[in-house]
This record gives C-alpha cells, sequence and structure tokens, in this order.
C-alpha cells in the first residue's frame, strides 16, 4: 500500500502498472473494491473516547458492513467464506476498499457517542 499511495500522490491516480500489481495480489476483491471507492462508500467511524472502526456501504446500498482492519475483520458473508473458510482470498472487498483509501487519502469521517459507537460493535455477528 506504501506504493500505492506514492504512485496516487505523484499521478492523482491509480496507474495501469500499479492496478496490474494490485490484480495480481488481490485478484477478483479489486474491480469491485475499488468501485466502492468511486462510490465513496467507506468512512471511519470514531468516538471521542479513541475508538474506531470503519464502515462500508455494501454494493447494493443497503447495507454497511463493520470491519476491523488490524485483523483484517469484516461482517459480510464473503468474508466468513471466501476469506475464513476456503481462504480464497487474503481480505474482502470491503477490508481492500479501506486500505485502498488510506492509501489514497480518500477516507471519509464520521465521530459519533461512545454509546452509539458501542451499539455498532454489539451488533456485530
Amino acid at each position: 500500500m506504501k506504493e500505492v499511495r506514492k504512485v496516487y500522490r505523484e499521478h492523482g491516480k491509480l496507474t495501469d502498472e500499479i492496478l496490474s500489481a494490485l490484480q495480481f495480489v488481490y485478484q477478483t476483491p479489486l474491480l469491485p473494491a475499488l468501485e466502492l471507492i468511486d462510490n465513496e462508500s467507506v468512512t471511519l467511524i470514531t468516538s471521542s473516547n479513541g475508538r474506531q472502526v470503519y464502515q462500508v456501504v455494501g454494493s447494493a446500498g443497503t447495507r454497511y458492513y463493520t470491519c476491523f482492519t488490524s485483523s483484517k475483520y469484516c461482517s459480510c458473508p464473503a468474508y466468513r467464506f471466501s476469506v475464513l473458510k476456503k481462504e480464497d482470498y487474503i481480505m474482502c472487498k470491503h477490508v481492500l476498499a479501506i486500505a485502498l483509501c488510506k492509501a489514497m487519502d480518500l477516507l471519509k469521517t464520521n465521530e459519533i457517542s461512545d454509546k452509539e459507537l458501542s451499539t455498532i460493535i454489539q451488533e456485530l455477528e
């Protein structure tokens, strides 16, 4: 992701070379992750006590998925099936979108109360 950051800062976009490298590493989740970024679906949620989670609007636009980047955890079904169970991918499209947003400084942020953040965490499946 350091190279993504560097290329994005230099060119204001991801070059074909970096996209090719990302495709090689992340495979199928890359294109949907880029679409999530284009749709501004990634938000960093913070609270006054310093806790934070990421929420990503799903592709259909009807559901939020909660993610923790330190563990590459996502509440989406693809994480449980394709990442954990089948081990097809190293991360789902939601966590990949977060990593790319962080690298390109494209994160939206939203501060909420500690209680609201606790509720988000408690509702995880």
